[in-house]
Parts: C-alpha cells; structure tokens; sequence
C-alpha cells in the first residue's frame, strides 16, 4: 500500500470540473428548446431541413396515437402527451422497474415560417413523423443580378 499525500487543492480542482460538468450539460440545449417533464422520461427528437421543409421525428414507444397532442403557435412545435403505468399487480413480486412513464411535454422553435395548412404527422410503431413545409415567403429563391 502506498501513502498519498492529501491534497486540498486537487480535491477542490476536481469538485469543480465535476460540477462545470453538470451545469455545462444542463445549459448545453439550444435557447430555442424546452423540455417539461413531470416524470423521468422525455422522448428523444430529430429535427432535419430540407430546402422545403422541417421534418420531425419523436421516439415515443409504448403510446398510441391518442395520446399525444402537437400543436403550432408562433414559430413553435410542441408535442406533449402522456405514457401512462401500467397498474400494479399485487400477486406478482418486481425485481426491477426501469421503464419509466409520466407527462411530457417538448417543445422547439423554428427559424423560418411554416405553412400551417400544409402541416403533416404520421404515428407508426411509436415513432411519431412531422412534416412542417416552409411557407413560400420562407424558402430560398435565386436572384438573378443584372451587371450594369
């Protein structure tokens, strides 16, 4: 066994990387993002661009379509729904748990304006597909320049 000297400073030093570490991955979402979760779970999303439009994706196993709601109000998607419990059976004895369940709700901010009659979900083997097309106004156009 070897003797280590204590070092007050290097424990200090590592308390603080520790704690840079977990305020940096709280703080780390981008500003345009909000989560709420009443529970331990909130469903993972993917949000791509194409020139015409936002696809988003939402990984939602063990709900069905009734039980999420989506919703487009200035600039902002929000998805919010509910994995309910199953109930309890006293008979059975549980030697582990790790599923979890609750009300979430996510919601994300989009840069461009969206065509809101145009708006598409699909909810197929808990996986929930958003098609957000951009409004005409918000999609690139080329510009021809007349050299004079």
């Amino acid at each position: 066994m070897s003797i280590v000297r204590w070092s007050p400073v290097r424990d200090m030093l590592n308390m603080q990387a520790d704690m840079n570490r977990l305020f940096g991955t709280m703080f780390d979402r981008d500003s345009y993002e909000t989560s709420l979760g009443r529970g331990d779970w909130n469903p993972v999303v993917d949000i791509t661009e194409t020139a015409d439009e936002y696809q988003v994706t939402a990984e939602l196993p063990g709900l069905n379509k009734d039980d999420v709601k989506i919703s487009y109000e200035g600039g902002v998607v929000t998805i919010r729904g509910e994995k309910k419990q199953e109930k309890e059976d006293k008979n059975r004895n549980y030697h582990r748990v790790e599923r979890s369940f609750g009300m979430f709700e996510r919601s994300f901010r989009l840069p461009t304006q969206i065509d809101v009659n145009k708006i598409e979900a699909k909810f197929k083997d808990g996986i929930l597909g958003l098609r957000l097309p951009k409004s005409e106004e918000a999609r690139p156009k080329e510009i021809p320049i007349k050299i004079s």
